[in-house]
């Protein structure tokens, strides 16, 4: 899919940060239509949501997808605590400014997903609703726990060790096309016919996308990597703003989570279900990690079909029935 059809925007935030963003408005309704904005995880770009972006305008939504701090054209600054989520929630707050939209139903994935969460406590009224994929709801920690005791905990997290490294991005750096065909795969349960034929898992990206890709990671990794290095500013913050560690979500909350993706806690999503008063769990089978790409209609629809559930109407920023 050619990125030179969508409406590329840039803008400087009352932040200070300049965010690379598309903005695509329906035919009929221009600024005044329902807002969702797309937040994208690693390593990926507003790119990501392209199976997406077009069928919900079709639909009467207008969809804005940023690429995130340190991604594609987006600024990248280089100290660790500007990707703090407090720091990160900031900027989509005076995005939404930027593009005259009090409220957005908010959809995130991967670490899109974590920021989107958060962004629910530090703004929690700039959202209609909250979609998360791949990554479900975690409430703030009571106490600390360093990078190394939750990988302890879940060893599924142990690669962001790895990617929480000083020497991650150089080394990434010098192997980016290899980084997009190693991790944008399709799951695989037959582990063990795959080892003895030596047979690949499907990889998910043409190369024109995989080019597109490497041209926008031109700048490094840093920026990108600086996500994982935040785990005790993070922390700190949350803490000093006294953010509860059972907070309730009174906003509409779907969780799309994939059955075979080995990086997603899908056990938290019983433990925080009291947490959220309106939720909706779809899991789906044999899909893993990469799901606006292994099931890019799917998710499409199942956004579409939760947000006529919850009667929010794409023609207004005004018209809400929850």
């Amino acid at each position: 899919m050619d990125p030179d059809q969508f409406n590329h925007c840039q803008a400087r935030l009352s932040t200070g940060r300049t965010y690379h963003y598309v903005d695509e408005k329906p035919a009929n309704n221009n600024d005044e239509a329902l807002t969702l904005l797309c937040i994208h995880g690693f390593p990926d770009l507003w790119y990501g949501w392209r199976h997406q972006i077009k069928p919900w305008v079709e639909h009467g939504y207008r969809v804005v997808v940023p690429d995130m701090l340190g991604y594609g054209k987006t600024d990248m600054p280089t100290e660790t605590s500007a990707y703090s989520t407090k720091n990160l929630s900031n900027d989509l707050a005076a995005l939404l400014d930027i593009i005259g939209v009090q409220k957005a139903v908010v959809v995130g994935h991967d670490w899109g997903a974590f920021i989107a969460s958060r962004f629910a406590l530090w703004h929690p009224d700039r959202l209609l609703a909250l979609a998360i994929l791949s990554v479900p709801y975690a409430p703030p920690m009571k106490q600390y726990y360093s990078l190394e005791q939750i990988v302890q905990y879940f060893p599924s997290f142990g690669y962001q060790l790895y990617f929480a490294s000083e020497e991650s991005a150089a080394e990434i750096d010098a192997h980016l096309p290899t980084l997009f065909y190693d991790l944008y795969r399709a799951p695989d349960t037959r582990i063990k016919t795959v080892l003895q034929v030596g047979r690949m898992r499907e990889v998910l990206l043409s190369a024109p996308e995989i080019a597109y890709y490497v041209s926008n990671y031109e700048r490094g990794m840093i920026g990108p990597l600086s996500y994982y290095r935040t785990t005790q500013i993070r922390f700190e913050e949350e803490l000093a703003a006294s953010l509860p560690s059972k907070p309730r979500l009174t906003m509409p909350v779907i969780f799309i989570g994939g059955k075979e993706d080995k990086t997603s806690n899908l056990a938290a999503i019983e433990a925080h279900r009291a947490l959220i008063d309106k939720f909706t769990v779809v899991v789906l089978e044999g899909k893993g990690h990469w799901l606006m790409l292994e099931a890019p209609e799917t998710i499409t629809n199942e956004i579409l079909s939760w947000l006529n559930g919850l009667g929010i109407v794409p023609g207004t920023q005004q018209r809400l029935h929850l």
